[in-house]
C-alpha cells in the first residue's frame, strides 16, 4: 500500500519524481514489535530475564536500523527535489 503525494499532477508537469510512503514499514516495525514482546514474555516466564532484555535490545536496534535507511532515503528524495534545476 503506497500512499501518494496530493499534488501528483504538480510533480508531474515539471518532471520530478513522485514522493512516496510506503504503508507496509509500519506493518513490519509492529510486526517486529510484537514478536519481540512474545519472546520476551517466554523467556521472562522461563526465569530467562537477562536473555528477554537481550531479544528486546536486538529487536529494537532491528526497527532502529530500519528507521534509519528509511530516513536515509526521505533525505536523498528531499535533496534530490531542492537541487532539482530544470
Amino acid at each position: 500500500m503506497r500512499i501518494i503525494c496530493r499534488d501528483t499532477a504538480y510533480l508531474r508537469e515539471r518532471g520530478m519524481a513522485m514522493l512516496t510512503i510506503d504503508a507496509s514499514i509500519l506493518f513490519q516495525i509492529a510486526g517486529i514489535g510484537i514478536i519481540v514482546a512474545l519472546i520476551h514474555t517466554i523467556l521472562k516466564q522461563m526465569g530467562k530475564e537477562e536473555i528477554a532484555q537481550f531479544a528486546t535490545l536486538v529487536g529494537f536496534i532491528i526497527v532502529l536500523v530500519i528507521v534509519i535507511n528509511r530516513l536515509s532515503e526521505l533525505f536523498q528524495q528531499i535533496r534530490s527535489v531542492f537541487l532539482f534545476q530544470g
